[in-house]
């Protein structure tokens, strides 16, 4: 079972509606803070929804209210933010992978935080990906890995431990035998596949990895 966490972040970043359906037919949708309002403008019901509702302005919460969806309200003033808060229970549903979409762009810190947020899936071996239009982006710990060809042409690797050891890349215009790259290293940044699929291995450390694509508009 796949499920979207839709935040609220600036609608720009967030893919058409209609794409990310046709990409996850059979999603579970989850809405977050002001994410509840646009999934509704877009005619999807949230199964559940999670936040303090303070990014919403009177006339849009009044709009929500009268659509009778329940809220699960939380105060303004909280140790955790509303996207930890959905995903906390989302990820006790026992899902397949969790997307989160509308959390990249507008404020840093957020992004920031929401990068942070995929550990939380990693520890229960749980795929936890953030997706924006031009942007996918997940966290692995050590084994191997494919990554198949897609619309993303480049794929970067970035160490969220200090250090990442044993790395190798097959299938990639720039592959590496038993490499080791420290963090803040920018060695493994903008590769790309060049066969049906890369294949990425590494025996000590954590990696963010990036698929992405160079910003394009929507037709």
């Amino acid at each position: 079972m796949t499920y979207i966490l839709m935040a609220g972040g600036p609608i720009q970043q967030v893919p058409l509606v209609d794409k990310i359906i046709k990409e996850y037919p059979d999603a579970h949708w989850i809405g977050v803070d002001r994410g509840v309002f646009i999934l509704l403008k877009h005619g999807i019901e949230p199964e559940h929804a999670f936040g303090d509702f303070d990014s919403l302005t009177k006339e849009e919460r009044d709009w929500i209210d009268k659509t009778g969806i329940k809220l699960n309200v939380f105060p303004c003033e909280k140790d955790e933010t509303d996207m930890e808060i959905a995903l906390k229970w989302t990820l006790k549903q026992h899902p397949s992978q969790v997307i989160l979409f509308g959390g990249t762009g507008g404020r840093l810190d957020h992004l920031f935080m929401n990068a942070q947020l995929i550990l939380q899936g990693l520890q229960q071996k749980i795929p936890v990906y953030i997706q924006d239009r031009w942007n996918k982006l997940t966290i692995w710990n050590p084994g191997t890995y494919t990554i198949e060809t897609s619309n993303y042409p480049y794929v970067s690797l970035i160490p969220h431990s200090s250090e990442v050891k044993g790395l190798m890349l097959e299938g990639f215009r720039y592959p590496l035998v038993n490499a080791s790259i420290k963090q803040g290293s920018s060695q493994c940044v903008s590769n790309e596949i060049i066969a049906n699929q890369g294949t990425i291995t590494f025996s000590e450390g954590r990696l963010y990895v990036f698929q992405t694509m160079d910003e394009i508009t929507d037709k």
